[in-house]
Parts: C-alpha cells; structure tokens; sequence
C-alpha cells in the first residue's frame, strides 16, 4: 500500500505539460497538519487543477486545433475531466466512509489522460529526544 495523500500532494497527468497539486476537500476535518484526501477528491480545478496543456488528441480542443493545422498535434490548455473518483484507495483505511487516497491510486481523464501521485505531500516529522 502507497503513503496517504494529502492537500498538496504533487500529480501529473500523462497528456499533460506540468504538475499540479492536489486539493483534499472531501474530508476537510481530518487535518495532520494538512487536510488528507479520499478517492472522491477527483473533482475537476476544485481538487485536480490544469496539468498547463493538454497533448491527448482524445480531447476535442487538441483534436480541432491539430486538425487546423493539418495534423500537426497542437496541445491546447488543460481543463481535467475526470468523472469518476480515484482507484484503488486504501483497503484498510477510510475517512468519512470513504477510502483514503493514496500514493499508488489513479484517476483517469475522459480525454484518455492517466493521472498520478508522484509526492503523497506529506512532511516528515523527526522528534528530538
């Protein structure tokens, strides 16, 4: 089982320029220090933001810009369009019902993107003594 994701948490998409972070919201009591995450934080810019541009000609921005240019892929800026919450989660740990998020889970894009955790945004703690 990967580490517990939480807000901050690094991403990237594999049609996607840049990372992004994550924004826990659907469990927004669990906070150690920051808020932790759940499979059902997989709504569009609220908890997955823009990967910058898009390059999958799956999506029909991509589609139309590089058909405009007579098959010359044209990456046109990401709007994540993600539709269903994140798999697997964690077997053994829920928050508010619903299975912890964590840093082997995937979501998948409707424009055939995958997106990753690649930093689970958790900080290590070392206690002097």
């Amino acid at each position: 089982m990967g580490q517990l994701v939480v807000t901050g948490a690094m991403m990237t998409c594999t049609f996607g320029a840049a990372p992004a972070t994550l924004n826990a919201s659907s469990a927004p009591t669990v906070t150690a220090p920051t808020p932790a995450a759940t499979i059902m934080d997989f709504a569009p810019m609220s908890n997955i933001p823009t990967f910058g541009m898009c390059q999958s000609i799956a999506n029909p921005q991509v589609a139309a810009a590089t058909s405009a240019a007579l098959g010359v892929l044209t990456p046109q800026p990401c709007i994540p369009a993600t539709a269903a919450p994140w798999m697997p989660g964690s077997p053994t740990v829920t928050i508010g019902g619903n299975p912890a998020l964590t840093s082997d889970s995937k979501c998948m894009c409707n424009w055939a993107g995958v997106i990753s955790i690649t930093n689970p945004g958790q900080t290590k703690t070392t206690v002097a003594g």
